[in-house]
């Protein structure tokens, strides 16, 4: 069993991380996909294999493009979503998971929490963390190959 804390779309505001950084100890992963990427540097250099971060559209230093995990015989795409239009639909993100033979597809940018099946793909959006109305991040777990996702309301 793996369990994740997926974040996105802190937007500079530390305070937002700060109230989640103790799960990150607790968790096998930590997620950042994107805005507010800086944030996370600390936590990825003191263990980059744990913490991974996505570079979002209002990100220019730090964090990948989009990244592949495979976790207990998962494929996982992690991407900010502003690539594949996210915001007007789900399917561009997809085909983008399925042509990388990936089951999960984990994005921001939309600041919604939302999970939902696209043509057999897991799409999971952990909302916005920075938001300053409904600050939300997904935990995800994998085991035996099932994925079960909770969005968590801050």
């Amino acid at each position: 069993m793996k369990t994740f804390v997926i974040i996105s779309d802190s937007h500079g505001r530390r305070g937002a991380i700060d109230r989640v950084k103790g799960l990150f100890a607790e968790n096998d992963f930590v997620i950042h996909l994107g805005d507010g990427s800086s944030e996370m540097r600390p936590y990825s250099f003191e263990d980059p294999e744990k913490v991974r971060v996505c570079k979002g559209n209002c990100d220019f230093s730090y964090g990948e493009e989009e990244f592949v995990l495979e976790v207990e015989g998962v494929s996982i795409l992690c991407c900010h979503g502003h690539r594949y239009g996210v915001k007007w639909g789900l399917e561009k993100l997809a085909a983008r998971a399925k042509e990388l033979d990936c089951e999960i597809a984990l994005y921001g940018h939309t600041h919604k929490a939302r999970v939902e099946t696209v043509d057999g793909v897991l799409t999971v959006n952990p909302g916005a963390i920075g938001d300053y109305t409904e600050p939300s991040y997904a935990y995800l777990v994998i085991h035996q190959k099932k994925p079960t996702v909770t969005i968590v309301r801050l």
